[in-house]
């Protein structure tokens, strides 16, 4: 079977053999309440940024992750706001244009130059290049008028008015995300001075063999008319050798270009190899000058998604199309456990986010030894640097398109946009190794979005994946048939289950969302709430607000009661903090641990979620805004290590004199078999249970190895605590430990 893959360069990637000229603008912004108004007052803008971050500075309000403030900026998704800069005509050589371009605009906008308008557009996530040459004069005035938030209804004031648009939905309000709307310019603008020749529908494409030891490059691009005489075709090894130059004249307007890689070094995840990354570089000429340049970064990898282990083995009955359907990652030829977290956007506003943002997360990630993180499709289609660096840190991603828990109707309005912006999304991605699955959009098959596979939307975004993108999987929505996606708690709100006794009958071919909140640290809590909200934390106020009551179901994300049920009446704030995270990180590592057990029918376990955009009171998430994990972090990196001794257990409170049992698993997600293992395993109070050993059987590659049951008679400790303890006899670093609470006597 031959392994093939497209990448598209794009305009963006064009380097002139000179460099870019680029001007420094200073840009303005003003809102008004009509298309054909203008502002009454301009206020300096940053650019990329956000027009609410701009009238905010200017106007010196508090900052609207501070108390209930937010709620001051609320107005602004529901007038006009307009950039403005101005500039002396500069020098252009004979050649030479003079371009405006845009990553991102958001959301519908007018660009007019010199009072021309030169386009209209709706959709974000489509770079915009203007060339204003034809327009220029002395002194010059570019406009962009930012239209209010789309919305398809005025009522309710809810996610479901951006059903219509290929705005994300998560800033119409969530249950951790603020009703906050973005517009502005957010991603990378500016004027160029750059040669005239442009080029178009430049591609690499290559095909691996069966073995996977060689590749068939091709390069082809058109050209239009202009006098470029000859080309030159390089590729770099990872390492910066030269693998290959070609070079000849140019006789054509439209060239393909073939070169044979062998031997190939292979990107790999980077728990699975080394995420190898080859650099294209191609030039063209006029005589001896350089006229522009096209660089590249290659990763030669193949990606599937295969039916998991025993899946064709259910139901029963024929026939099977609604079975479980794939979700096991193949890369490479190899099937792996794709361990990681549910990503959402790292700020409210994302024209604010830095390539500094994304590695910080991403080195955290990595830290995790996450090998998959899944963008969920209610955010934002993040920047270039941040697949620039998933490449690099050899961090698997799955891509949902904009849409995400709604009923996304086929309009002919909104499927020409969703056209546009899906076409821009997949060309942008799809050069990135590390994209290795684009899915529809998320919750999309159930009652509260009401689409299904015949909604024209997602059979859109199929065949535009399939047209543009045909060697890399798609998937319409998550979850499908046989995906866990929730529970959100501890414990179960009606039934009072707990993760252990959830998990422990659970059978699913993936996780794709799960959750177990809590509190935020003391220390952030103290920098949003106001001192006279913050103890007890109450519904009705800034707790609320930032979505520690109501949020989800009740008095979600906090769930006090859940927290008094376990360690009874909380007198502190420090003390309900310290409850609640070490709930979420004992059943954060449950989960995780949980869903590797029922490895290879489970292949993915992927919580919701890793980040935050603002500073929740409580959340699901390891990370609290802007990047401080929490302690479940350090939990799930415990428990998302590639070898690990596991335990299973039945529940977490324990009492005197009860029978503790535990079985003893050896976890082995790495692409290299272990030896057996000698397993010490102790049950810590205040004093120490005579220990417990055991052998572990060798386990192969990526494949778990189950141990056995241990039991013990829970000794009359004075601590309201206790340790489980496995320690693995010259291997320390898959020791594993878990805090479990004792009680004296039942009634405790």
């Amino acid at each position: 079977m031959k392994h093939i893959f497209l990448i598209f360069l794009v305009i963006g990637q064009v380097l002139p053999a000179k460099g870019v000229t680029a001007m420094r603008l200073e840009w303005q912004v003003g809102h008004h309440q009509t298309l054909n108004d203008s502002p009454r007052e301009w206020m300096p803008a940053t650019v990329p940024g956000a027009v609410q971050l701009d009238y905010a500075a200017f106007n010196q309000l508090a900052p609207y992750w501070y108390g209930d403030h937010w709620r001051d900026y609320e107005w602004m998704e529901n007038v006009y706001w307009s950039y403005r800069c101005s500039f002396a005509a500069p020098q252009i050589d004979e050649g030479e244009r003079l371009y405006f371009f845009s990553q991102g605009i958001d959301y519908q906008f007018i660009i007019t130059f010199n009072g021309h308008q030169m386009l209209e557009q709706e959709g974000m996530f489509t770079p915009v290049r203007l060339d204003l040459t034809a327009w220029l004069q002395s002194d010059n005035t570019l406009q962009v008028t930012i239209f209010p938030a789309p919305k398809s209804r005025q009522t309710p004031v809810d996610r479901s008015q951006a059903d219509q648009s290929v705005k994300p939905a998560v800033s119409y309000g969530w249950d951790w995300h603020p009703r906050l709307i973005p517009l502005g310019i957010w991603d990378d603008t500016g004027i160029e001075i750059g040669r005239s020749i442009q080029y178009q529908n430049i591609q690499i494409d290559y095909e691996l063999n069966d073995d996977l030891t060689a590749a068939d490059l091709t390069l082809e691009m058109d050209l239009p008319p202009s006098n470029a005489t000859h080309y030159q075709w390089q590729l770099y090894h990872p390492d910066g050798d030269q693998v290959f130059e070609q070079s000849s004249s140019i006789e054509q307007s439209h060239l393909c270009l073939k070169h044979k890689v062998t031997p190939v070094s292979l990107w790999w995840p980077h728990d699975q190899g080394t995420p190898a990354l080859y650099t294209s570089v191609f030039t063209i000429y006029r005589a001896q000058e350089r006229l522009a340049e096209y660089r590249q970064r290659i990763g030669f990898r193949s990606v599937r998604l295969v039916m998991n282990a025993g899946a064709w083995d259910e139901p029963r009955s024929f026939p099977m199309t609604r079975s479980v359907p794939p979700i096991q990652i193949e890369i490479n030829g190899r099937h792996i456990f794709a361990k990681g977290s549910n990503w959402v956007p790292p700020e409210i506003f994302p024209g604010i986010i830095t390539r500094n943002h994304y590695e910080t997360l991403l080195n955290l990630a990595v830290e995790a030894h996450f090998n998959i993180l899944r963008l969920w499709g209610g955010g934002i289609v993040n920047k270039q640097a941040f697949f620039d660096l998933c490449d690099e840190k050899g961090v698997l991603l799955w891509q949902d398109f904009p849409l995400a828990c709604n009923d996304y109707r086929g309009t002919p309005h909104y499927l020409s946009v969703l056209e546009q912006e899906a076409g821009s999304i997949i060309r942008k991605l799809k050069p990135h190794p590390s994209l290795v699955l684009w899915c529809g959009g998320n919750e999309l098959f159930n009652a509260w979005s009401g689409m299904t596979d015949q909604s024209s939307a997602l059979r859109l975004l199929n065949a535009l994946c399939y047209h543009l993108d045909p060697q890399r999987p798609f998937i319409m929505t998550s979850p499908q048939m046989g995906i866990g996606h929730g529970n959100y708690v501890f414990r179960d709100l009606d039934s009072g289950e707990e993760v252990f006794q959830l998990m422990k009958r659970a059978r699913q071919t993936a996780y794709t969302e799960f959750g177990v909140p809590s509190p935020s640290p003391v220390a952030l809590l103290k920098t949003f709430i106001p001192p006279e909200h913050r103890w007890p934390p109450r519904p009705d106020t800034v707790w609320q607000s930032h979505h520690a009551f109501a949020a989800w179901k009740g008095e979600t994300w906090l769930v006090p009661s859940t927290i008094e049920h376990y360690f009874g009446k909380q007198e502190t704030l420090e003390q309900l903090v310290a409850n609640g995270q070490l709930l979420q990180s004992e059943g954060y590592k449950c989960i995780y641990e949980s869903a590797r057990r029922q490895k290879p029918y489970c292949s993915m376990a992927l919580n919701w979620c890793y980040n935050e955009p603002w500073p929740t009171a409580a959340n699901n998430s390891l990370i609290n805004w802007p990047h401080d994990p929490k302690p479940a972090f350090y939990a799930v990196q415990s428990s998302c290590r590639p070898i690990l001794a596991s335990a299973r257990f039945d529940k977490f409170i324990w009492h005197e004199g009860e029978n503790f049992t535990t079985d003893i698993w050896l976890l082995n997600d790495s692409h290299e078999p272990v030896t057996d293992a000698k397993v010490v395993v102790r049950l810590v109070g205040d004093t120490i249970v005579e220990s417990q050993e055991c052998t572990l059987s060798a386990a192969e590659a990526n494949s778990n190895v189950v141990g056995p049951t241990l039991q013990w008679k829970l000794p009359g400790w004075q601590s309201d605590r206790f340790q489980l303890l496995l320690e693995v006899e010259g291997h320390p670093e898959w020791n594993s430990t878990y805090t479990l609470l004792y009680r004296r006597t039942k009634s405790q």
